[in-house]
């Protein structure tokens, strides 16, 4: 496994979150979720972690071998996007 540079992960951050961003917008019309905002929270959580590991996959790492301070960084970007596509669907 390769150690994961901050930059790497910036980078990969970035790009989750204009992917997350891209599929909530452009898919929320198509997707038929089951409870409302929390189904759209839940899914979008869900692919937010199978596109972070993907990411990391193929830079050779994984989030088991990160440091507790990228992973720190991840949940609250994770977090961060997932609160501003909410309070776009809620209004």
């Amino acid at each position: 496994m390769t150690v994961l540079t901050q930059k790497a992960l910036n980078d990969i951050l970035q790009y989750l979150e204009k992917s997350i961003n891209n599929l909530a917008m452009d898919g929320l019309e198509n997707l038929e979720l089951e409870g409302g905002a929390e189904g759209l929270k839940k899914f979008l959580e869900n692919q937010f972690d199978i596109r972070l590991e993907n990411l990391l996959i193929s830079k050779n790492s994984s989030i088991h071998h990160l440091e507790s301070g990228m992973k720190n960084k991840i949940i609250q970007k994770k977090h961060e996007t997932l609160e501003k596509i909410l309070k776009q669907f809620n209004n």
